[in-house]
């Protein structure tokens, strides 16, 4: 049945019984083929009776998905034939592997890539054996898999990845098939709201295809027991125009199903006649809702029970070993031959050329086109001199206006040389003026598609700013954007990143897969800039506190993070420049956005940034003899703490020979056989001695840098101040108070590894003791920090820059 829920006409091709029984044959040689994949590893012709040393001795995978999928995959070729259609492919529903292998193989695609998998029958039998298979493929549409740019292994995010994927590629189309159970999932559900953000001019289209088979792994779906009313009231509400396709019957779903896509791309053109004609609406555009049985046409009671039609065929629907019932090997046998292979392969195993012509050519094929193989599409970004934008620095620890604020003028002058090729966007759940990145506003606005009024700010139907108050659209929109071949930057409160934890993960491991494939390209890295981090967010308190998506990221594969902490706004200039030229990687950066002490000049910003690590010489005075004491840090507020430490220690304890060594690429740290970026021993030695207390102040967690140095000679003198879970409402130095990672604290913990600091140790010790009572005593009676904190500079011999 097919419901267009508009009683609009359409004019469609006539569709003859001749061809839909063609595409029915299409259908039937990919369901054959996943079966295959599930069950076979030799025999993939049945030119003999199946015997169980044709069967996998392990069965992994999952059927229920699959026919549908095949379906879909199918009929989508018919119309991209038919109109000529730019159009990838995304598999939503988890373990939708062997239906977009399938696809593939059919239309020749999976063979060029991988030509020892040939269109015979010995390239069936390598087909069938590999799947789930140790040293094959995984169950998913995976990097392995051609023209995926999503894997499904986690469900929620396929609808963001191809919104991302249509952004500034107006003729593409996304087919975007939802299951019904990812549909359930938080960030899937929000997606639907991302044709608000969707301009039909610059953009090109999101064609989903709700897939309701009616059950999870165990469960029925929510969306598939609803009513039909209420169904399509929900997706009328999200702003689409819902299009049904219901039943069993394969006959009537074909035809309903050619029909609803020919209608489908009828509204997507209109959608773009009317844009280029505007009328003052807001556009509709269309999405299928397709109703099939799980595990369509596969067998239908097994030992009793129901299969087709239920959760039992979520995964393999039928045990065949030989421990299991006899007759399930010929319930395969006959459920295998229901397709009728004979039909549709000929003698050597290759599909016949009436059913092969029915598949796209060349590029329009979904797994051969580039915009699913994003790296063959990417150029580089036009990149003004970073250098232009630098601080002026004469002195050490001048007052900046805020390292991300300066940055933003950077960003804004990227914008606007890319404005032609369009492959550059910022994202951001709503913060992109409260992280002060506000003067990219000076060159576009945020893109909108929907109402607005008088009071609005930077909103238009296009624009490179994309913000919506949801982390997981955002991360889904950038991530689809990188995958086609294009730039951007994810900017977000610091605390708040975690919400897309699991989406770096999944993001971090497909880079990692891609490394080792060789026809896929690099694509751009994944530029995480976080910002209101734990030392500034005073204002909000306890919930906004929290620095440990560093500890996340560090645990993913040393050929695919970086963590990069600015000190300052020339170092963050340099940092920011460095990762948008870079291929590959996920690049998180932490800086500061508060008027902050500026450090160093961008000459010596540069070096630094190059090194990763290294010492201040004009803030140490151990230069002619080994150090009594190593100061350390990581991160602007760490930073500005230890060098007001070091000028603590240098008034009342003159004799203490310091080094203050400051880290900017945090990975340094890790030994050179872990990471690339790693030090060998003697180098690390050189910085941190093998015998000399190491106090280190730390922008995160302080175990992590234990755990990065866990194995260097000086790790026990290595003492780490950082953040442990102390915070609230409060003034910024009380945060590091709280902490234990301010000035007073980190020259006490000094003076407690120094015993030759004597006496006079203890006296300082105890004057310290006294400043901090002072501090609560002065910020619960002004509410503000005491004025030798605000008003505290560097001073020293050195200050001056050459």
């Amino acid at each position: 049945m097919l419901d267009t829920t508009e009683s609009t006409p359409f004019e469609t091709e006539a569709l003859t019984d001749g061809h839909l029984q063609k595409i029915d044959a299409y259908w039937r040689a990919a369901n054959y083929l996943s079966v295959g994949q599930l069950y076979l590893r030799d025999n993939p012709l049945l030119k003999e009776p199946l015997k169980l040393e044709h069967i996998k001795n392990m069965l992994l995978g999952h059927w229920g998905t699959t026919p549908g999928q095949n379906f879909i995959y199918t009929h989508l070729n018919r119309i991209i034939k038919r109109y000529d259609l730019d159009m990838i492919y995304i598999s939503g529903p988890g373990h939708g592997g062997p239906a977009v292998v399938a696809g593939t193989y059919l239309e020749g695609t999976y063979s060029e890539v991988y030509p020892a998998i040939t269109q015979d029958e010995d390239g069936l039998k390598k087909l069938f054996t590999q799947f789930s298979y140790p040293g094959g493929i995984s169950s998913h549409a995976s990097p392995q898999t051609p023209g995926s740019i999503h894997e499904g292994g986690e469900l929620g995010y396929s609808l963001s990845h191809a919104f991302g994927a249509v952004l500034d590629n107006p003729k593409l189309i996304v087919a975007c098939v939802v299951g019904d159970g990812e549909a359930e999932t938080g960030p899937l559900a929000t997606a639907w709201h991302s044709n608000k953000f969707l301009n039909p001019l610059t953009d090109g289209t999101v064609l989903p295809i709700l897939h309701l088979n009616g059950y999870k792994i165990s469960n029925p779906t929510v969306l598939a027991r609803i009513s039909h009313e209420e169904l399509e009231q929900l997706f009328r509400g999200y702003g689409w125009n819902p299009i049904f396709v219901e039943g069993d019957d394969p006959v009537l779903m074909h035809r309903a199903m050619a029909e609803a896509l020919d209608y489908a791309v009828d509204r997507i053109l209109q959608v773009k006649y009317d844009a280029e004609h505007p009328n003052g609406q807001r556009p509709r555009w269309p999405m299928i809702i397709l109703r099939s049985p799980k595990g369509w046409m596969g067998p239908k009671i097994v030992d009793g029970q129901q299969i087709e039609g239920t959760f039992r065929a979520h995964q393999v629907p039928l045990s065949v070993s030989a421990s299991a019932p006899k007759e399930h090997l010929q319930i395969l046998e006959d459920w295998m031959k229901s397709y009728k292979p004979e039909e549709l392969f000929d003698e050597n195993g290759r599909l016949i050329a009436e059913l092969a012509a029915l598949a796209p050519k060349g590029d329009y094929r979904m797994g051969s086109n580039p915009f699913a193989n994003g790296g063959l599409l990417l150029h580089d970004l036009r990149l003004p001199e970073f250098r232009d934008y630098a601080v002026p620095v004469k002195e050490h620890g001048v007052m900046g206006e805020g390292d991300v604020h300066v940055t933003g003028r950077f960003l804004r002058d990227i914008i606007q040389l890319n404005e032609k090729q369009a492959n550059f966007r910022i994202f951001g759940p709503d913060e992109t003026i409260s992280n002060r990145l506000e003067e990219v506003f000076e060159a576009t606005n945020r893109q909108w598609n929907t109402t607005t009024v008088p009071n609005d700010e930077f909103l238009a139907p296009a624009g490179r700013v994309m913000e919506m108050l949801s982390e997981h659209q955002c991360e889904g929109w950038l991530e689809g954007y990188l995958l086609t071949g294009r730039h951007g930057l994810f900017n977000c409160y610091e605390a708040f990143i975690h919400i897309i934890d699991s989406m770096f993960n999944q993001h971090a491991k497909w880079l990692k897969m891609t490394l080792e494939i060789p026809w896929r390209r690099k694509i751009a890295s994944l530029n995480i800039l976080l910002t209101s981090t734990v030392w500034r967010q005073d204002h909000n308190g306890f919930t906004h506190q929290d620095p440990g998506f560093i500890d996340h990221v560090i645990n993913k594969k040393s050929e695919i993070v970086r963590v990069y902490l600015a000190p300052d706004s020339n170092c963050l200039l340099s940092i920011m420049d460095h990762c948008l030229r870079s291929r590959h990687y996920v690049n998180v950066i932490i800086a500061g956005k508060h008027p902050s002490p500026q450090w160093l000049s961008m000459e010596e910003a540069v070096d630094h940034c190059t090194r990763g690590i290294g010492i201040w010489d004009w803030a140490s005075n151990d230069q002619d003899c080994e150090p009594d004491l190593v100061m350390a840090c990581s991160g602007d507020v760490p930073t500005l703490e230890t060098l007001a430490a070091v000028s603590i220690l240098r008034e009342h304890l003159p004799e203490l020979k310091i080094r203050v060594v400051n880290v900017v690429d945090l990975l340094k740290l890790e030994r050179e056989s872990n990471h690339p970026h790693g030090m060998n021993d003697r180098d690390f030695d050189s910085l941190f001695t093998k015998n000399k207390p190491v106090i280190f102040a730390f922008h995160g967690y302080p175990w992590l840098i234990h755990r990065l140095t866990y194995n260097r000679i000086n790790n026990p003198n290595i003492h780490v101040r950082g953040y442990i879970e102390e915070g609230t409402i409060t003034t910024s130095f009380d945060m590091t108070v709280l902490n234990e990672l301010d000035r007073f604290h980190l020259v006490m913990d000094a003076i407690d590894r120094l015993p030759q600091t004597g006496s006079k140790g203890t006296y300082l010790k105890q004057m310290l003791q006294d400043k901090l009572i002072q501090h609560k005593e002065y910020i619960h009676l002004n509410g503000e920090d005491i004025p030798e904190i605000r008003d505290w500079k560097w001073k020293n011999s050195n200050n001056a820059i050459n």
